[in-house]
């Protein structure tokens, strides 16, 4: 199953900060929801593990991200793919752009996925509103980080 999802965030901070936050292992950690390790890997990436429930289905993944067209203090594109046993796979990328806006920093991200598994039959509306809601929840603890 194919899933995309578009949004945006006004942070208030520069966009030197932003970046700075993006590539920090520890403040990503505490903002990914169910997050339980992520390590930086010498290779501009993360080895992660998280746990996650979805509608009925819940499961650990264990993944890699990688982080390429590196663009300081701009953007770049994540990648990455994750397992998570019987409930299923994710894999899929991201574009993140960082503009000056209003006297801060607007972030922009565009995501494409597809999954796999037990996750799959659960149907494209429940995946959209759980990723929407990952998403917004990640944001949010973004936007206290970078305020904190």
């Amino acid at each position: 199953m194919a899933m995309t999802m578009h949004g945006e965030v006004q942070l208030p901070a520069s966009r030197e900060a932003i970046w700075a936050k993006l590539n920090d292992p520890e403040v990503l950690k505490a903002c990914i929801p169910g997050c339980e390790e992520l390590e930086k890997t010498e290779d501009n990436g993360f080895r992660a593990a998280a746990k996650m429930k979805v509608g009925p289905v819940s499961a650990r993944f264990k993944g890699r991200v990688a982080l390429s067209d590196l663009d300081p203090p701009n953007g770049y594109k994540i990648s990455g793919e994750g397992e998570g046993g019987v409930a299923g796979f994710a894999k899929g990328g991201a574009t993140v752009a960082l503009s000056d806006k209003d006297g801060g920093t607007l972030l922009t991200y565009d995501v494409e996925a597809q999954i796999g598994g037990k996750l799959a039959q659960l149907g494209q509306r429940l995946i959209n509103g759980a990723a929407k809601k990952l998403a917004d929840e990640f944001f949010a603890n973004f936007a206290k980080a970078v305020e904190g």
